[in-house]
């Protein structure tokens, strides 16, 4: 047998070839094999963050339901002045003789009685003398503005509780999704469940757009959700695994393609406008990326969880050659045929004997649950409630996404600079201030102030949630890392729920929205202060160690 894997002859310089002996007697784990051996990030993990850039992108359009049933200005539609169908001049010069006025323009869904004369008026002269202007009755059908959403296709005029139960049914679906997409990728494998769930996001969103009523639109979101929202998740996972432990911060910067796709979303339906059009160019190209499948490497830590040593060492040698890079026998044996661990006792009932007895890992499971609906319900509920700021409706979404960008890379600089507590509670203090000024600030003589402090808030609650993960999973010992960062995030999509519903409030006051994005925004940024910083900590194996955390001894040595 060779001494050497070799990828490169030409590179086997780069690492020591004369090793010391102590060095094969150190027990090798995969870090060491990322680092050491065949490179943290070199030209394969180039190119795997590359080709997945696409479908990162791609997931975010599981949340196109925020322009395919955003609000339509609407009115009543008056018979008695010769409208017959849907899409009449929305503000004919007549309209006041019928239709009263609003805070916002004419009134949606209430009209001035017919006098009861028997004689119409006609779409150019409809006089004032035709109607009670003292006796207002609710609409029978309506104009739209347009016909760009669900909202004229399927007539939800006035039903604002109904137009926004397309995104809090959806949101539902990831309670099913999550886990779905959990299962698959720990079963079949990381590649697997990405191919699955980007296929079944654009399958399942093609026919969606041919839906025929509001009930088919809406069982269809659920069932797209449930299918393929786990696309992000999985390809960040895909990521983590195959980088070195120095690099890992790529993944968190790859939110920031998240946001990017939720601003194509907007182009989209700003370029071709009507839904069931934008819906099939987006979600068409989905169905092509069926070719991942041979496209991408499967995660090497998965396949040495699941013993299948002869595929991973393909792989690893895979990465050698592209890396120029070398990897000797011995340290290929010792990560292909690792010490058997101890078996582990740990169950469901350790756990919570674990909760009971340890007040301090106590307080986190009751605390970064709160973080995670504060985030989503922020998050979110800045994106939905952003096609309400004006009348360009996918100009101010597009903004309101594109700001995530630098909110991403300026969380992702942080969070290793400042620290995690800080980079939490400030970015949920900063976005609780921007939300509550919002609504104190005039609307009229200070849009661009208001649009600018809306515009920042949503910075700094990118901020926050791209230090969510991170941690949330630092403050918990490995042997329960995986169930309670699950716990949390699944918890925490109660926020991405509830924040479809949230335009509905302005019904009853129009700045209930942003008072409550202040008020969950400062709750969450007290929360995160009573939490113990982990920056340049040892990640805790143990629950003592977790119960050290912030406290000398949890430091690294340098």
């Amino acid at each position: 047998m060779s001494k050497e894997h070799r990828g490169d002859t030409s590179g086997g310089k780069d690492n020591d070839e004369e090793k010391s002996e102590s060095d094969f007697e150190k027990p090798m784990n995969r870090d060491d094999l990322l680092r050491k051996e065949v490179g943290e990030f070199g030209w394969f993990q180039l190119r795997l963050v590359l080709f997945l850039t696409v479908p990162i992108m791609f997931s975010a359009i599981k949340n196109d339901y925020i322009l395919s049933s955003a609000a339509i200005p609407h009115r009543c539609r008056i018979p008695e002045c010769g409208e017959n169908n849907k899409l009449h001049v929305y503000n004919p010069e007549w309209i006041l003789n019928v239709v009263p006025e609003a805070k916002s323009g004419l009134s949606s869904c209430s009209r001035y009685a017919s006098n009861g004369l028997g004689i119409n008026g006609s779409l150019d002269y409809c006089p004032a003398s035709l109607f009670n202007q003292t006796d207002l009755i609710g609409c029978e059908d309506y104009v739209y503005a347009n016909d760009y959403t669900v909202v004229y296709d399927f007539d939800l005029g006035c039903q604002e509780w109904l137009r926004v139960l397309a995104g809090t049914v959806g949101n539902i679906g990831l309670f099913f999704g999550l886990p779905l997409s959990g299962y698959i990728s720990d079963r079949f494998g990381r590649k697997v469940a990405l191919v699955f769930n980007i296929f079944a996001l654009g399958f399942v969103g093609v026919i969606r757009s041919f839906s025929v009523n509001y009930t088919m639109y809406v069982v269809l979101q659920l069932v797209q959700t449930v299918l393929g929202s786990g696309v992000y998740t999985t390809a960040v996972v895909l990521v983590t695994e195959l980088l070195g432990p120095k690099y890992r911060f790529i993944g968190v910067t790859l939110m920031s393609l998240f946001s990017l796709g939720q601003v194509m979303i907007g182009g989209v339906y700003w370029l071709i406008g009507y839904w069931r059009y934008a819906t099939l160019a987006l979600y068409v190209p989905c169905l092509f990326m069926i070719v991942y499948y041979w496209l991408l490497s499967e995660s090497i830590r998965w396949l040495l969880v699941k013993k299948k040593y002869a595929e991973a060492r393909k792989i690893i040698e895979t990465i050698a050659r592209l890396n120029k890079r070398t990897i000797s026998d011995k340290s290929m044996e010792a990560l292909l045929k690792p010490p058997e661990a101890p078996p582990q006792q740990v169950t469901k009932a350790g756990l919570v004997r674990s909760l009971i007895r340890s007040p301090t890992l106590l307080r986190r499971v009751c605390t970064t649950p709160i973080w995670w609906i504060a985030g989503t319900f922020v998050y979110y509920g800045l994106s939905i409630n952003s096609t309400g700021l004006s009348d360009t409706v996918y100009l101010n979404y597009m903004l309101t996404c594109a700001v995530e960008i630098p909110g991403c890379y300026a969380g992702a600089f942080m969070v290793h600079k400042v620290g995690r507590k800080a980079t939490l509670s400030s970015g949920f203090f900063l976005s609780a201030l921007c939300n509550i000024l919002f609504v104190i600030m005039p609307a009229g003589s200070m849009f661009t102030a208001r649009l600018i402090t809306y515009l920042l808030g949503k910075v700094a609650v990118t901020i926050a949630m791209n230090c969510l993960y991170l941690y949330t999973s630092e403050l918990y010992p490995t042997e329960y890392r995986h169930t309670l960062l699950a716990f949390s995030s699944t918890v925490g999509r109660l926020g991405t729920t509830v924040a479809p519903l949230t335009p509905v409030f302005k019904q009853y006051w129009h700045g209930l929205p942003s008072v409550l994005f202040g008020a969950f925004g400062f709750l969450a940024g007290a929360l995160a202060l009573t939490q113990p910083e982990t920056l340049g900590t040892k990640l805790p194996d143990t629950l003592a160690e977790a119960e050290m955390l912030g406290k000398p001894e949890s430091k690294l040595k340098s």
